[in-house]
């Protein structure tokens, strides 16, 4: 199975031209050496636009939406908001998770969230290099297996020999 990913990096002063995205071409990178057909990065200001990709890419049946950025504290990120807001169903070990894996104290401070609208995973990493491979380093391994049951795939059963 092929899994169908969007990588999005939300940073006001990447859509900007501000600076250049440095986390979305690596989220995107790592997604293909995860099996991901990748589209992306598109990078969309923090806010409302936020609401409006994952909305569209709900609804254009991606399998799976990682984000990267607008999760820390600052009053323009709002990622966990405009993720809740699309979310049908939270899926709190993988960001509980991709907190834990964080090498640098200020990771617990992500507010990231994780769940599905549909058949489509969101999963929201923070906006540094370093967030998102920690990030995929979690997401990763779970990546397919997730997406297989997210479309009713069931459970692997291990052989017991007999």
């Amino acid at each position: 199975m092929t899994v169908r990913a969007l990588a999005v990096t939300i940073s006001t002063r990447a859509a900007g031209g501000v600076y250049e995205d440095r986390s979305g071409p690596l989220l995107a990178e790592l997604l293909r050496e995860w099996g991901c057909q990748v589209e992306g990065p598109r990078v969309v200001p923090d806010g409302e636009a936020v609401l409006t990709v994952l909305r569209q890419a709900v609804e254009d049946a991606y399998d799976v939406v990682v984000t990267s950025g607008g999760t820390g504290l600052t009053p323009t990120d709002q990622t966990p908001e405009m993720t809740r807001a699309v979310l049908e169903r939270e899926i709190p070990g993988i960001a509980e998770a991709i907190r834990q894996r964080g090498s640098v104290a200020t990771a617990i401070l992500s507010r990231g969230l994780a769940g599905t609208a549909g058949r489509t995973l969101i999963v929201n990493l923070p906006g540094s290099t370093g967030g998102v491979r920690e990030g995929m380093a979690v997401l990763g391994p779970v990546l397919s297996h997730a997406v297989s049951q997210i479309h009713g795939g069931d459970h692997p059963r291990p052989t017991d020999g007999g």
